[in-house]
């Protein structure tokens, strides 16, 4: 990828508020950066289906009605079209057995919603850098200090 090459995330968050912090977020980061935002699993997985668009990353809400984040992981890893598109889980969940799960059921990253918009800012820009940077895939938990 080159570095003005667009980067496009696919995100699934219910909460309408947090849909809207998080693109303030991207928008701070800067650079060739696009968003698409589902409100839930479902539709996530159908704009991936049927959108000639694929996103260079899946951020998934680990909790969404519907399909929640871990559904919707299994439904995207089930499926080999998708296997090349780094999926990070995103939640104020930190519990690293199910973390664990999670990474051996293909999910490439786990961010810990942080408290403060600054260290959201800085979380994504530092998730989003390691998936550009690391194309060989892993798994990695992204840490900050608040």
């Amino acid at each position: 990828m080159k570095e003005d090459d667009e980067f496009h995330l696919f995100m699934a968050e219910d909460d309408l508020e947090d849909q809207q912090i998080f693109r303030e977020a991207i928008a701070n980061i800067g650079g060739n950066l696009k968003v698409t935002m589902f409100s839930n699993g479902i539709d996530l997985m159908e704009a991936l289906h049927t959108s000639s668009d694929s996103p260079n990353v899946i951020i998934l809400d680990l909790f969404m009605p519907k399909l929640n984040g871990e559904q919707t992981l299994a439904k995207i890893r089930s499926i080999e079209a998708f296997d090349d598109i780094p999926v990070v889980i995103f939640s104020n969940e930190y519990n690293i057995d199910r973390i664990s799960n999670l990474f051996e059921n293909g999910a490439n990253r786990y961010l810990h919603k942080p408290n403060s918009f600054k260290t959201l800012t800085y979380a994504l820009k530092r998730t989003i850098e390691s998936i550009k940077n690391n194309t060989l895939g892993g798994t990695a938990i992204i840490n900050y200090v608040e």
